[in-house]
């Protein structure tokens, strides 16, 4: 019997979210913790609707980053985009570099920006290029130029740090490595940390993926680039 009642009230909670208009229904779904979203969204295909959709995005964006609604739109070629690209720009921002307890929508987007460049393109522009637009767009919304240089070497760090290891990211990073050194004034100018980083992975993550020639060409590029390397980095 207990069993009975318990299927009962089950069903008769389940009818009756079934039941609530869309609106209610995002009213619930941005007070869950985020890391439930992806899986509410594939319980039924009017939930993954509006997931998909603008509404929801917007109202979770109002509420977890009340001060984003007075955000104006910044020049320069990175765009702000729609709620939840905005939403997953502040996201990032807060987690994974919040400066000075500061949230920057735009350190977010610049991520995004970089990691879909590396990621998405069959062939990756030159880094000095990418580099070069994630400089003009801070320079451009009236950061510094020594803070322009900074942060974007805090987001090339972090994008090479989260680039799966897989074929694409070996040859990506070998490109990287033998690009050819090329004076740019500063802030324009590729920091060494980020060059260092991109030899580092070669080295260690993607050791087993050089062939004998190839291996020998990076290092001769790092010996270049670098005073001293690690002997960690010697020996194929």
């Amino acid at each position: 019997m207990t069993d009975k009642i318990d299927d009962d009230t089950i069903t008769s909670v389940d009818n009756s979210v079934e039941k609530l208009p869309d609106h209610l229904l995002i009213e619930i779904f941005i007070r869950v913790p985020i890391s439930d979203w992806a899986q509410i969204s594939c319980v039924k295909k009017q939930w993954a609707n509006l997931f998909r959709g603008e509404c929801l995005w917007q109202a979770a964006l109002i509420k977890t980053y009340p001060l984003a609604g007075q955000a104006k739109r910044w020049p320069g070629p990175i765009p702000r985009g729609l709620s939840r690209r905005r939403f997953t720009a502040l996201y990032i921002s807060k987690h994974s570099f919040a400066l000075d307890g500061d949230i920057d929508e735009l350190v977010g987007h610049t991520y995004l920006f970089l990691k879909e460049q590396l990621e998405l393109s069959s062939m990756a522009p030159p880094s000095a290029i990418l580099h070069g637009t994630i400089i003009d767009q801070f320079i451009a919304c009236g950061k510094s130029n020594d803070m322009a240089h900074e942060l974007a070497s805090q987001i090339w760090l972090a994008v090479l740090d989260s680039l799966d290891e897989n074929e694409n990211t070996f040859w990506l990073l070998k490109s990287f490595a033998q690009e050819g050194d090329v004076f740019l004034p500063y802030p324009y100018s590729r920091s060494t940390k980020v060059q260092w980083r991109v030899f580092e992975k070669l080295f260690t993550d993607f050791r087993d993926c050089f062939s004998h020639v190839d291996y020998y060409d990076v290092l001769a590029c790092a010996k270049n680039k670098f005073q001293l390397i690690p002997s960690a980095w010697l020996g194929y």
